[in-house]
């Protein structure tokens, strides 16, 4: 396993790199000079030429796919458009949720942007997009009334799964955007972490599973 600068390589290949990448990072550069340090710089100085796939927010952490060369990304790409690449989180929520542990149950509601007070996402029965949530209860911790439940995204929206978590009345801890205060303060960081990384590889075919636990 290699190790970058608080970046490690969970799995690399002549066709990509599956990298852990902490919360706080952005994935690509943002505008100005201290947007620059980001996920994608530090791969490319180990691995040149490596290829953003898809990206997670700065403040979540786990998985994040690249490909090394234009083609795997081309691939790669289009198995995600065609929701051929399986992803999975775990979040620490707010409040002891009343589910069957285990059980997967749906969050369907749709996301619209809100245009007032981009980059937020607010539900949005008139305009938003259709958006869809599995998830299950992995367990209480009744001490400080939250609960910890895995997370499937069956759609791709921006800041899906924190809208969605909020929108039930359950919004992650540390969630600076849409938790209210005294749920963000109950974490030091947005407690939500790609946790499962599952697709075929671009120029086998076979099938490819990738874990990494949460540090939460």
């Amino acid at each position: 396993m290699t190790l970058l600068a608080d970046v490690q390589a969970v799995h690399e290949d002549a066709d990509l790199l599956v990298l852990q990448k902490p919360a706080g990072l952005l994935c690509v550069p943002g505008r100005g000079p201290d947007k620059q340090d980001c996920l994608s710089a530090r791969a490319q100085q180990q691995w040149p030429g490596a290829l953003i796939v898809h990206r997670l927010d700065q403040a979540t952490s786990g998985l994040v796919l690249m490909a090394r060369h234009i083609d795997a990304q081309r691939r790669l790409s289009h198995a995600f458009a065609e929701r051929q690449v399986h992803k999975r989180y775990q979040a620490v929520v707010w409040g002891l949720l009343a589910a069957q542990e285990g059980a997967w149950n749906e969050i369907n509601l749709p996301i619209a942007a809100d245009w007032e007070r981009r980059p937020l996402r607010v539900i949005d029965p008139a305009h938003g997009k259709p958006s869809l949530t599995r998830w299950r209860l992995l367990g209480h911790h009744p001490a400080n009334g939250t609960s910890r439940i895995e997370l499937e995204p069956v759609t791709g929206r921006t800041h899906q799964l924190r809208v969605h978590m909020a929108a039930v009345g359950h919004p992650i801890l540390g969630d600076a955007l849409y938790a209210p205060a005294e749920v963000q303060t109950l974490a030091p960081r947005l407690l939500l972490h790609a946790s499962h990384l599952a697709f075929a590889h671009p120029s086998t075919g076979d099938a490819v599973a990738l874990e990494w636990a949460a540090d939460f």
